[in-house]
């Protein structure tokens, strides 16, 4: 009973939430139909699953087995030697970070939680900065994608996009400093910053230095590493399933509007677009911020806090209107990194780091970061152009 945090049955955050639920799904429902509303948020959940879960489970196997691979065979010691001169000033965190930034660029934000669970990559961090990978891999997540697709847009217009493209990615990298800067200042404060990773972990070698490896010949090292790497995979996309089905449908539906025809069906990815509608009358004020070019610019952050998939396929509409410019494209594509779906994915990294309670934190900091990033591309495109 002493570690127990206890309340009355009856208290008012029962009778609050019991109002909540009523008046959103009262909301939802008298625009969407009540029956389809029910449908399109099991449909969202099933489509959600099939499509987005197992997708990043697939990643998170693939990035796990090559990053066992990496870490037995020394890959990873090389890069945490070379590039630790320029993680620790810019991010505070080891030079072997740097593979989170490669791996979620090249695939999605989970991917760097794969590589958290890997002995070999956490010796080089302290447990004050293991937290904080949740804001770095999701600052990069889906990098290569939301950049080649804004690059490929330049077919509609004939405006050459890759300038605007390479400077989203300064804004995301300078987005992600700050998220993780910010980040660390609450872990400190809970960890402190002497206490490693992996406390239960022999200390009776230079982990700079020297590298523990697997007993056997090299082909048995190969498969050992990659089957565990691949496991651990396995079981970090098992542990992000609640959080990207419960965040995401939710986010999707308070985006997304009506089917093609403007008819609820109640199929999967239906909505009411509230939070778009909130963007446009805030729009005085992230205008001068970010630059956009028309109101309806908004959508496309605030879609990229639930998923940057659906958001990024709002830019062919608005160029063919010509809502957009290149300005916007270098914005989008900064936000579009650093927010890349970190709603539907942070409560489940943050979980899958056994960091539940910083929670909050976590998507405080990244607030901000996605914040500066838009507003860094903005400031950095408008000198250039």
């Amino acid at each position: 009973m002493e570690n127990r945090r206890m309340k009355k049955a009856i208290s008012f955050e029962g009778i609050f939430c019991i109002v909540f639920f009523l008046v959103f799904f009262y909301g939802l429902g008298s625009k969407m139909g009540l029956v389809n509303m029910f449908n399109t948020l099991m449909n969202t959940g099933h489509y959600l699953l099939l499509n987005i879960v197992f997708y990043i489970l697939a990643i998170a196997v693939i990035t796990g087995a090559i990053a066992g691979i990496l870490s037995e065979f020394g890959v990873i010691a090389i890069i945490n030697k070379l590039l630790s001169p320029l993680m620790k000033p810019l991010y505070d965190l080891p030079g072997a970070a740097t593979l989170g930034i490669i791996t979620t660029y090249l695939s999605d934000n989970p991917a760097i939680i794969t590589l958290s669970k890997d002995k070999g990559f956490l010796r080089y961090f302290k447990k004050y900065q293991v937290p904080a990978l949740t804001n770095l891999g999701t600052a990069y997540g889906m990098g290569l994608i939301v950049t080649t697709f804004m690059i490929g847009q330049s077919k509609i217009t004939g405006e050459n996009f890759i300038p605007a493209a390479i400077i989203g990615n300064l804004g995301a990298v300078i987005g992600s400093i700050i998220s993780v800067r910010i980040m660390l200042h609450f872990t400190k404060k809970e960890f402190g910053i002497k206490v490693s990773a992996i406390v239960e972990e022999s200390k009776d070698f230079d982990v700079m230095n020297y590298r523990e490896i697997r007993e056997g010949r090299f082909g048995e090292r190969l498969l050992a590493s990659m089957l565990e790497g691949g496991k651990s995979g396995v079981d970090m996309g098992m542990a992000i399933i609640p959080g990207v089905i419960i965040i995401c449908t939710l986010v999707l539906m308070l985006t997304n509007g009506p089917g093609s025809n403007g008819v609820y069906t109640g199929a999967a990815n239906e909505g009411v677009p509230l939070l778009p509608l909130v963007g446009e009358k805030l729009s005085f004020i992230l205008k001068p911020l970010f630059g956009f070019t028309s109101p309806e610019a908004i959508a496309f952050p605030i879609t990229s806090l639930g998923a940057v998939g659906a958001a990024i396929s709002l830019v062919p509409n608005f160029l063919q209107k010509g809502l957009i410019s290149g300005n916007d494209i270098a914005v989008f594509t900064a936000m579009g990194m650093c927010w890349s779906g970190y709603l539907s994915t942070h409560v489940a990294m943050m979980d899958a780091l056994d960091c539940r309670k910083l929670t909050g934190k976590a998507i405080l900091s990244h607030t901000i970061g996605g914040l500066c990033a838009g507003i860094s591309a903005h400031l950095i495109y408008i000198t250039f152009f």
